[in-house]
C-alpha cells in the first residue's frame, strides 16, 4: 500500500478499503497551545499535536441497517485497514440500528478538502502573552495574585463517506479563566472569557475587573438561605440554558419525560415560556461563535446520529419571542415524532433585547439583591421540572440601591431554567461568555444577564 499520512488521504484510503454497504470516515486533526500561571508568573507552557479517525461502518440486512463504530488515535496508513475491519465486524454482529438512515448524500464538496489541516501554536498568544505580563505587575504592585488558565485549540475535521461526501470544518476554540485572590486567600474572585484568537482578550480590564471584586470583598455580611432578587451575569445564564438546550430532545419530550412534554400528551411546542420577548438560538454562522455547518457524529444518542453525518445545519430558534418553537432531533427522531428536523448546533444565543450592560443592571436596582459571579457543581435533580441544584462560587455580592455594598457568603440554589425564562423581569445586552461549569464541553456562547425577582437560594454553602 502506498503511504498516506495527509488528513483527506487517509478519509480517501479508508473508504476505498471498504467492503461494507455503507462507510463514514471521521479524521479529526488537533493542535493546541497554553499556557499557565500562578501567583503572578507563568509556570508552563506547551503545544500539542495530534489525529484521532473515526470509522463508521453500516451493513444492510434482512432485519434491518446495523452499525459498527471504532475509533482510534495517533492513526497511520499501517493502522487503516485493521481499523476498517473492526469497524466492519463491529456492525456485521450488531443488531439493526434503532436510528439507520440512508446515509446524507448530495452535499457539495468543501473546495479545500485536500487543504492541509489548520494548525495552531504559541504564536496565538503573540499579543496576549505581553499583555498577561504587564497584568501581572499591575497586580503584584496592587497586592493581588494572578492564577489562571489560557488554552487554544484547533481542529481540522474531514468527513468523507461511501456516498460521496468530502466535508471539511476548522474549529477553533479558545478558553482563558483568570482568578484573582487576596494575598491571604481570604478573598477570591474569577473571570472567564471565550475567543477564536484571543485576539479579543484584554487582560488589563479583567485584571481591573478583579480588583473591584476583591475590593468588594473587603466587607462581609452574612445572609440566610432565602429567595432574593438576583443578578445573573451571562456566565451563569449560560451554564444553565445549555443544561436545558441538552434536555430539549423532541423523542424524550413526546414519550413524557421532560420538562417539555404536555401533561396528557405531546410536547409544550407553542407554548410561551417567557414573558419577555426571549429569543433562545443556535446559528453556525453566528459572528464570533462560528461553529460546524453539517453533523459531525462520532456516535449515536439522544441527540444526534452517526446516520446524519455531514447532513447540513441551518440557524435554529428554539425560542423564540418567548414561545418554545423547536425541539432538537435527528432524522430518524423526527421521523417517529412527526416534528421537524433539527439537529444540535455547537453555540447557543439568547437575545432579549435589552440594551444594559451587567454593571448599568446593578447601577439601575432599587432595594435589595445579588450579583453573582458564576455557578458550578450543577446537577439534575428532577428531569419533568428540569430542577436543577448547585453552587454560586467566586463571589456573590451584594447590591443595595444600586450600589454593591460587600461580598456575601455562597449558597446552594434549587432551580429550573426554564421557570427562571418565566419569570425574569429583565435582559441585559447580549455578549459572548465563557459558561464556568460546562466550559470543558460548550464553549460558543453570548447570553444577557438576567434579573431574576426570587432566585432561590436554598441553603448558605461554605464553598468559595
Amino acid at each position: 500500500m502506498s503511504r498516506v499520512s495527509k488528513p483527506y488521504e487517509i478519509v480517501e484510503r479508508a473508504l476505498e478499503l471498504s467492503t461494507t454497504d455503507g462507510l463514514v470516515v471521521i479524521a479529526d486533526e488537533r493542535s493546541s497551545a497554553n499556557l499557565r500561571w500562578a501567583g503572578n508568573a507563568l509556570t508552563t507552557n506547551g503545544v500539542t499535536r495530534g489525529r484521532t479517525l473515526t470509522v463508521i461502518a453500516t451493513v444492510d440486512g434482512a432485519k434491518g441497517t446495523a452499525s459498527g463504530v471504532v475509533s482510534r488515535s495517533a492513526v497511520t496508513a499501517d493502522d487503516l485497514e485493521p481499523l476498517v475491519r473492526a469497524a466492519e465486524a463491529a456492525a456485521r454482529g450488531a443488531g439493526p440500528a434503532e436510528d439507520a438512515q440512508p446515509l446524507v448524500s448530495g452535499v457539495p464538496s468543501s473546495p479545500d478538502f485536500t487543504d492541509a489541516p489548520a494548525e495552531t501554536g504559541s504564536e496565538v498568544f503573540a499579543g496576549f502573552a505581553p499583555a498577561l505580563g504587564d497584568a501581572f505587575a499591575r497586580a503584584r504592585s496592587g497586592g493581588r495574585e494572578l492564577y489562571g488558565f489560557a488554552n487554544h485549540e484547533l481542529t481540522s475535521t474531514y468527513l468523507g463517506t461511501s456516498t460521496g461526501l468530502r466535508l471539511r470544518h476548522d474549529q477553533p476554540t479558545g478558553t482563558l479563566e483568570l482568578n484573582a485572590k487576596s494575598p491571604d486567600r481570604t478573598r477570591s474572585a474569577w473571570a472567564g472569557r471565550s475567543t477564536r484568537d484571543f485576539k479579543d482578550i484584554d487582560p488589563a480590564a479583567l485584571d481591573a475587573e478583579l480588583a473591584q471584586r476583591l475590593r468588594w470583598a473587603e466587607r462581609r455580611i452574612d445572609l440566610p438561605a432565602g429567595r432574593y432578587e438576583t443578578l445573573l451575569p451571562p456566565t451563569a445564564v449560560a451554564d444553565l440554558l445549555i443544561y436545558q438546550l441538552w434536555s430539549s430532545t423532541a423523542r424524550d419530550a413526546v414519550e413524557g419525560r421532560t420538562v417539555f412534554s404536555k401533561p396528557g400528551g405531546g410536547t409544550r411546542l407553542g407554548e410561551t415560556l417567557a414573558p419577555l420577548p426571549l429569543t433562545l438560538r443556535s446559528d453556525p454562522h453566528a459572528p464570533g461563535l462560528e461553529s460546524a455547518p453539517f453533523v459531525i457524529a462520532h456516535s449515536s444518542g439522544d441527540s444526534g446520529s452517526v446516520f446524519d453525518n455531514g447532513l447540513p445545519v441551518a440557524p435554529t430558534d428554539w425560542v423564540r419571542e418567548g414561545k418554545l418553537e423547536r425541539l432538537t432531533t435527528t432524522r430518524h427522531t423526527a421521523a417517529l415524532t412527526g416534528l421537524p428536523v433539527a439537529p444540535a448546533i455547537d453555540n447557543l444565543v439568547l437575545d432579549g433585547g435589552g440594551e444594559r450592560s451587567l454593571e448599568e443592571m446593578v447601577a439601575a436596582t432599587t432595594g435589595r439583591a445579588l450579583l453573582l459571579t458564576c455557578l458550578w457543581y450543577i446537577r439534575e435533580v428532577d428531569p419533568a421540572t428540569l430542577l436543577l441544584t448547585g453552587l454560586t462560587r467566586d463571589g456573590v455580592y451584594l447590591v443595595e440601591d444600586g450600589e454593591v455594598i460587600g461580598e456575601v457568603n455562597n449558597f446552594r440554589f434549587n432551580e429550573s431554567p426554564v421557570d427562571l425564562l418565566s419569570r425574569a423581569s429583565e435582559a441585559g445586552r447580549t455578549e459572548k461568555t465563557l459558561p464556568r461549569e460546562w466550559g470543558d464541553w460548550f464553549t460558543r456562547a453570548a447570553m444577557p444577564a438576567l434579573r431574576i425577582p426570587d432566585f432561590n437560594m436554598s441553603s448558605v454553602s461554605q464553598g468559595v
